[in-house]
């Protein structure tokens, strides 16, 4: 194995453009068989999907209802799910990934003091974990980046995303790649895996939203503004099963990586993926990338990048819903907390502060500005002008202010042309170039975050316990520069665009808003060096080893068939009441360094769930012992030694949130067999499918309220189970009486399959 010197020796620019050459082509073929077939314009979503069906003369075509199998260009891995893809990948008896893949080590690098010494920190905890990654990514046929190139979603961005590319990653925040006109997707482990093994991927065919953009961002007003205003209006689960479509001459003026961050927290929308597309400003970004000739070449095929013009001239002929914004009159937004879609423009949240039946607190605990969500030049660059206005004035940070760079290419150019120095200046800790405290990989004072505190931040997601395991903090989210300006103020409560603050000769002064940013620097990124590991011409000698008495990494084993009988006298494990997102049902993290060893890490299982039997959360009731609460693992691991099999109850849009195919699982090492929702939320009810677990909702919602602690639960006539045709099932209560109610399911015939075999995989097998 030898690593490159220079990011663009290894890609390389000729391999991309000889990909996106052949995808074009291939592109425009399909979509001719789908144009003759469905008579009628296409949407950008028509065009990427329908340009990649693996059979588009036989495919079914039917929006919301249909499964395409659809041929991805390329899977990509974080190091977290990259050792449960890798592990299963394994047991598929492939000996080469069928498709380019790529391996990223930016989950496990936790954030402490400052980078420099966080990331050795780092590669001295995890190197059993790296090497099994390095050594199962060349034995593979994968690309490997090392620890401290940078946040996945900013390194594909950066290197592999290109214009109608069909990209699937084991994070639900791929859609960043949506930015460069690219269909990202965030999936399970399973689905990455069959794909890697050469089988074509299935999605449901998503319903489609446009969000038709006027005018232009001014002032404070950043592309983050854009989804903030978007969760507000469609809420966490209102784009669940859709691809939304940024259209509209504004879309044109937002910069490639501006665009990024909109399509990235797309994912707290519950969105299949979001996308923009193609057009100059994407241009300008791939040659600023080392991709210039692919500029041409997208040019060329412009038709196929964009939607149709009768599309986009009415919008509401041709989407299920329409969004329009006029960016013009946007004003700077902030979300939270708990929860992306608790959207208010910044004018309003003062008042919300000063009502104490919010119960927020206004004094800031710590800022945080950077991840794979904002960390561009361009974000850091309207940061740093806030930052060097503050130190103008004599004064710094008033709280605790933390910067991530999203990867080593952008940190090394900013500290270059002096925005990481313009930060420092303020009184900025920069840390690694990896996810750190947005997901949980936080290293914090327990006596700040054990009470209630908040937290400001350019993340994405900021549901309880995401960043530092505490319900305790409540995560606001907004702009880098509006964060950098709070952080200065140390006040919730703060709003740049019209408060004052004292300077250091103590006069009052307001911020000016930043200036127009460049997207790009105005020379050249600096390359990234010795971060990649190209894969081995000859893998015959790499040996992938994994210790059986390692803590990390545990090998899979396939999971048993389904015995052909009705899943009988099942007890409840829980009752989910509210949110339960996969942070809530397998938390990351402290456990992070354990999601190697499923074993290991399902001890976790649900210990963030409000469970609505139990006051204490991730707390239950033993049906053999009911007087005192337990784990809820605990009592799994008690139900799975006596042979009792268990179902969880979930409620609306269960398991929102991460992609984490641990909260699948888990559940099924533990001895679960159903999950039964008011709702689920995509990517988990994919990954419950595809681990063999029944995932079924309630035909009237209403019966969520009949199950009862002390239920037993009968899945009744699975034998003759089938897409479309309602689950009977019988609820026994614990005096006598019983419930018959009817549960849905979206189970295509090839899914049924996965439940009978005991997995996806095994039915690969």
């Amino acid at each position: 194995m030898n690593k490159s010197t220079e990011v663009a020796s290894l890609m390389t620019t000729e391999t991309i453009l000889e990909m996106a050459t052949a995808l074009y082509t291939g592109m425009a073929d399909k979509l001719n068989v789908a144009r003759r077939r469905l008579n009628r314009p296409l949407t950008l979503t028509d065009k990427i999907l329908l340009g990649h069906l693996h059979d588009p003369e036989g495919q079914e075509l039917t929006p919301g209802e249909s499964y395409l199998m659809l041929r991805p260009d390329r899977v990509v891995f974080q190091d977290v799910l990259g050792q449960t893809g890798m592990l299963q990948f394994m047991q598929t008896g492939r000996q080469k990934v069928a498709v380019p893949a790529t391996i990223h080590c930016d989950h496990l690098i936790r954030a402490r003091v400052e980078g420099t010494r966080d990331l050795s920190d780092s590669l001295s905890e995890n190197q059993e974990v790296y090497e099994f990654l390095r050594s199962a990514a060349a034995k593979y046929g994968l690309g490997f980046w090392e620890p401290g190139a940078g946040i996945i979603h900013q390194v594909v961005l950066e290197n592999y995303a290109f214009p109608g590319e069909l990209i699937i990653g084991t994070d639900s925040h791929t859609p960043n790649a949506g930015g460069l006109g690219a269909c990202g997707v965030g999936v399970g482990g399973a689905d990455a895996v069959e794909v890697l093994a050469g089988l074509p991927w299935e999605l449901l065919y998503p319903r489609r939203i446009a969000v038709y953009l006027t005018g232009e961002l001014n002032g404070w007003t950043a592309p983050k503004d854009v989804i903030l205003y978007v969760a507000g209006q469609l809420t966490v689960a209102g784009a669940t099963n859709a691809v939304v479509e940024y259209i509209g001459p504004g879309a044109r003026t937002i910069s490639a990586t501006g665009k990024a961050t909109i399509t990235n927290m797309g994912a707290e929308l519950g969105a299949t993926t979001s996308i923009f597309p193609s057009d100059a400003r994407m241009a300008v970004y791939l040659a600023a990338t080392g991709r210039a000739d692919l500029v041409p070449l997208a040019a060329r095929f412009h038709h196929l990048l964009e939607p149709d013009l009768e599309v986009e001239a009415t919008p509401e002929r041709f989407y299920d819903r329409v969004v329009r914004l006029d960016l013009s009159k946007l004003e700077p937004h902030v979300v939270g907390p708990h929860s992306p879609d608790r959207a208010r423009p910044i004018s309003r949240l003062a008042a919300e502060v000063a009502d104490r039946a919010n119960g927020f607190v206004d004094q800031i605990a710590t800022a945080l500005i950077g991840s794979c969500t904002n960390s561009s030049y361009e974000d850091m660059s309207r940061a740093a002008d806030v930052a060097a206005q503050a130190t103008a004035h004599g004064i710094h940070a008033a709280v605790p202010f933390l910067a991530t760079p999203g990867s080593e290419q952008v940190r090394a150019t900013i500290e270059r042309d002096g925005q990481l120095q313009a930060l420092r200046d303020m009184g900025a800790v920069v840390l690694a170039n990896a996810c750190g405290p947005c997901i949980g990989q936080w290293e914090r004072s327990s006596e700040v975050s054990a009470v209630p505190n908040v937290i400001v931040t350019s993340y994405n997601r900021n549901f309880p316990r995401r960043n530092d395991g505490q319900p305790t903090t409540m995560n606001f989210i907004a702009s880098p520069e509006v964060v950098t300006a709070m952080a200065i103020a140390g006040r919730l409560s703060f709003n740049p665009l019209t408060d004052t603050l004292i300077d250091a000769a103590g006069l009052p002064f307001q911020f000016e808003p930043p200036a127009p940013a460049p997207e790009v620097p105005a020379g050249s990124f600096v390359p990234s060096q010795g971060t990649y590991v190209s894969p081995p011409e000859d893998a015959s000698r790499v040996v992938v080893q994994i210790d059986p008495q390692s803590e990390r990494l545990q090998a899979m084993e396939p999971w048993p068939a389904w015995d052909g009988g009705d899943l009988l006298d099942m007890r409840v494990l829980l009752k989910a009441k509210g949110k339960t997102t996969t942070d809530a049902i397998s938390p990351a993290g402290y456990w992070l360094r354990y999601r190697g060893h499923l074993d290991r890490f399902s001890d976790n299982m649900f210990s963030g769930a409000n469970n609505a039997f139990c006051a204490k959360p991730g707390h239950g009731f033993n049906a053999s012992s009911p007087e005192t609460p337990e784990p809820l693992a605990t009592i799994a691991r008690a139900y799975k030694a006596r042979g009792t099999r268990w179902v969880a109850i979930g409620d609306h849009n269960y398991g929102e949130g991460s992609s984490r195919e641990h909260a699948a699982l888990s559940p099924r090492l533990l001895g679960g067999a159903a999950v039964i929702a008011r709702s689920f939320a995509r990517i988990h009810e994919s990954n419950l499918k595809k681990q063999g677990l029944l995932a079924l909702t309630f035909e009237d919602a209403a019966d969520y309220e009949r199950i009862e602690s002390q239920d037993r639960i009968s899945l009744l006539d699975l034998a003759r189970m089938r897409p479309g045709a309602p689950v009977e099932c019988r609820v026994y209560h614990n005096d006598g009486s019983s419930d018959l109610i009817r549960l849905r399911h979206t189970y295509s015939t090839p899914q049924l399959d996965w439940f009978r075999h005991g997995s996806a995989l095994n039915a690969v097998r």
